[in-house]
């Protein structure tokens, strides 16, 4: 059986752990390189990293901030923000990281995603969708879930799997911040129409949260912020609570 994982996310803006609520309200939390030692420590079993801000200022990721981020862990490290050519793959790839998370450069430049899974193998893709219900439809986000694509979610992450993404990164804007469960509903759809990893972001905010994730068919990994960031609920604590509700865990 393979194991499930629990991720927590490094939202960095200017150099700082940032959280907010529905993508929005951002609060300054942490050092980065601090907290990435903390959770390798921790029992995590991969991290993300995001610089959040890098799409919407058109520019390129902090790679020192990064570089020293991946030498403090021994964890699978996964990357992403202003992520938009072939070069900034390599370059991310370089300062440490395992897997390279593209969203807004990909709706940009579709193309590529199959150029990267060509280039670096499908297990380096990861796509990531910021996702939210516009009028009853799951609509895809761009630029830090600020503007509406017009773009069927569900239709583009078909699309990207297509293309040759590895795993999915999936953010529902609705639940993020939330902390009153993952968006199964969202989740679930997701599922029915792929069957490459799925990791699940925004609206844990419990430990119960996470063995509803993993009843769900094609849940792979759940990540979360602020609940980690806050200690509100520990790693550890919550890989023994899921091993005991039958949840097969990597302690």
């Amino acid at each position: 059986m393979i194991t499930k994982r629990i991720i927590p996310c490094l939202d960095v803006k200017n150099g700082r752990v940032v959280k907010g609520t529905n993508f929005e309200g951002l609060r300054d939390m942490a050092d980065p390189v601090e907290m990435a030692r903390f959770y390798n420590a921790a029992g995590a079993d991969e991290l993300v990293f995001y610089d959040i801000t890098a799409s919407v200022e058109g520019r390129t990721l902090f790679t020192d901030i990064l570089t020293r981020v991946a030498s403090e862990i021994f964890i699978p490290l996964t990357v992403g923000g202003g992520i938009n050519t072939l070069e900034d793959f390599d370059r991310v790839l370089k300062c440490g990281a395992d897997k390279v998370s593209v969203n807004s450069g990909a709706i940009r430049n579709p193309a590529i995603i199959g150029e990267a899974a060509k280039k670096y193998g499908d297990q380096c893709v990861v796509l990531s969708c910021d996702i939210k219900r516009v009028d009853g439809k799951f609509m895809l986000f761009a630029k830090g879930g600020r503007e509406n694509t017009g773009i069927d979610a569900l239709d583009w992450i078909q699309r990207g799997v297509k293309n040759g993404a590895g795993e999915l990164v999936i953010n529902s804007i609705d639940t993020d911040g939330v902390k009153n469960g993952f968006d199964l509903e969202l989740l679930d759809a997701v599922a029915a129409r792929v069957s490459v990893p799925i990791i699940a972001s925004g609206g844990a905010g419990k430990k119960e949260d996470f063995a509803e994730l993993f009843k769900h068919k094609g849940m792979d990994a759940g990540l979360a912020a602020s609940i980690f960031h806050t200690k509100q609920v520990e790693i550890a604590d919550l890989k023994r609570y899921l091993r005991e509700n039958g949840v097969e865990m990597r302690l």
